[in-house]
């Protein structure tokens, strides 16, 4: 089971740093997801993580080795990488968007082996789209279109998936669908999940671990518990939430939020104290 952790990661474009100093560590076999308000760098510290975007400085370690000195196909058989609104390219079917997850496995011929059909399969079922299999992914709709992308990933069969939105463009049912999937993935076969997620309660619901960023720094990071609190969320979002306990999950949600001042907001970033 792969290790990932950051040491002093600074990230930025051009002159301008969007997350400064990060030091984190992600936990082997646990689904963390990382929330914030748009802009804080979440997107960028999993394109960062997953060596899409260059660091300015500080480290990304795999298993221990610094992630820049691992050839790309190694590090293509222990992660996958799903980032926000993918395109494929015009014409292609949902079959052969998937089958391009089986490419680390494939030897230098490029032909799909026996097993690589059989994982292909299996995406299609579990992620509901074996009826679509021959359609192209240009003429599927939006939530179609996002769990082809996500059976592409879980083709590749690593061990580490780092997800930047999964759940976008999918109804309720859907997303719902998606992240018990994922959940299934976790407890049964033991993948270690990274995820970036807008929708709090989903994230609450579904993580072992929570990463919350405000401003490209870290606030606070731990269980649901720990991080879905009425102080935590002033901090990062700006907004005064009421959190209850899901009678059916026993996880924290919340139920109802205001907006808070921007001078209360500058004066609570002064004296909170996590």
């Amino acid at each position: 089971m792969v290790s990932l952790s950051t040491e002093d990661l600074q990230i930025g474009y051009g002159d301008k740093i969007i997350v400064e100093k990060l030091n984190l560590k992600i936990n082997k076999g646990e689904i963390t997801t990382i929330i914030g308000a748009n802009g804080c760098g979440k997107s960028t510290i999993l394109k960062t993580i997953a060596r899409v975007h260059p660091a300015k400085s500080g480290s990304v370690y795999l298993d221990g080795k610094m992630i820049h000195k691992i050839p790309t196909k190694e590090i293509a058989k222990k992660m996958a990488v799903l980032p926000q609104s993918p395109e494929a390219p015009s014409g292609l079917t949902v079959y052969e968007l998937i089958s391009f997850g089986r490419s680390p496995h494939q030897n230098s011929f490029g032909r799909l082996s026996h097993e690589d059909k059989k994982v292909i399969e299996w995406s299609l079922d579990v992620t509901g789209l074996s009826t679509l299999a021959n359609q192209p992914v240009d003429a599927l709709s939006g939530g179609q279109r996002q769990r082809a992308w996500i059976a592409m990933a879980i083709a590749q069969e690593t061990d580490l998936l780092l997800l930047d939105e999964p759940t976008t463009y999918l109804d309720l049912a859907h997303q719902l669908e998606i992240l018990q999937l994922l959940e299934k993935l976790n407890r049964e076969e033991g993948r270690t999940i990274v995820m970036v997620i807008h929708d709090l309660n989903l994230a609450a619901r579904f993580s072992h671990y929570m990463v919350s960023l405000r401003g490209g720094k870290l606030v606070k990071e731990g269980t649901a518990e720990e991080v879905m609190t009425h102080e935590v969320l002033k901090e990062v979002f700006q907004i005064d939430a009421e959190i209850v306990k899901d009678p059916r999950t026993k996880k924290p949600v919340c139920l109802s939020y205001d907006l808070i001042q921007k001078e209360q907001a500058t004066e609570n970033r002064k004296v909170v104290n996590f």
